[in-house]
């Protein structure tokens, strides 16, 4: 029996990496696409130019569209219902990650997840694998970094590498969504939770490392270095 497969692709909105601005679903299953979703996303958080250059999507884009804290209620049976994949997940998952640390959503430990670079690698050795090169290989549609259409043309590889043998379980991981606190990790005195590194992103100290709380923005703490 073929395993369910959730293909997603996410926009961030700078170089953080830590928000997204626009998800994009498509859904394998019985080795064929059932299902597709997409949403643009309120980071509430700034844009840099680079990635607004990039993905099309700025604050006016995005004025309307819920926060990822408004979005996870429709998103999270669809990202419940299958393995996750991607192409180069361990960005998209770690993207995921810290939405969900940021704000303070309690969803799973560890979820399975596989990647399409990963595969590609294996069976296609010697040539490049970005996302437009395997669509160019592929003769796939692409409207690159727009997240339906990524999302899409990663699942569209996925079936070629499905058609071509490859047994896509056998690249199934897990991936650690909920880090515990090490025995040096610096805790919160307000709330008890673990203090994170930072980089203040703007105002007069935009540069300067600090120590803020993990439980931001309903803790506040920062300890400077």
């Amino acid at each position: 029996m073929m395993s369910r497969f959730i293909v997603f692709d996410v926009e961030t909105p700078n170089r953080y990496n830590d928000r997204m601005s626009a998800i994009g679903i498509t859904v394998i299953e019985e080795g064929r696409i059932t299902d597709s979703f997409f949403s643009y996303v309120n980071p509430e958080t700034s844009f840099d130019y680079f990635n607004i250059q990039l993905t099309g999507i700025d604050e006016g884009t995005v004025a309307d569209a819920p926060t990822f804290s408004q979005l996870w209620k429709s998103i999270e049976p669809l990202l419940s219902s299958g393995i996750l994949a991607a192409h180069n997940a361990p960005f998209d998952m770690g993207v995921l990650k810290k939405c969900l640390r940021d704000y303070e959503i309690d969803w799973k430990s560890e979820v399975p997840y596989c990647c399409t670079v990963q595969m590609g690698r294996r069976l296609l050795p010697g040539i490049r694998h970005g996302l437009d090169d395997m669509c160019s290989y592929y003769r796939i549609d692409l409207d690159h970094h727009k997240a339906d259409s990524d999302a899409r043309a990663a699942a569209e590889i996925m079936l070629r590498y499905m058609e071509a043998g490859v047994e896509i379980e056998s690249f199934v991981k897990q991936y650690k969504l909920k880090d515990e606190p090490g025995p040096d990790a610096l805790i919160c005195p307000r709330c008890g939770k673990e203090l994170i590194l930072r980089t203040a992103r703007k105002g007069f100290n935009a540069g300067n490392r600090f120590y803020g709380c993990s439980g931001y923005p309903k803790c506040r703490y920062v300890k400077n270095l």
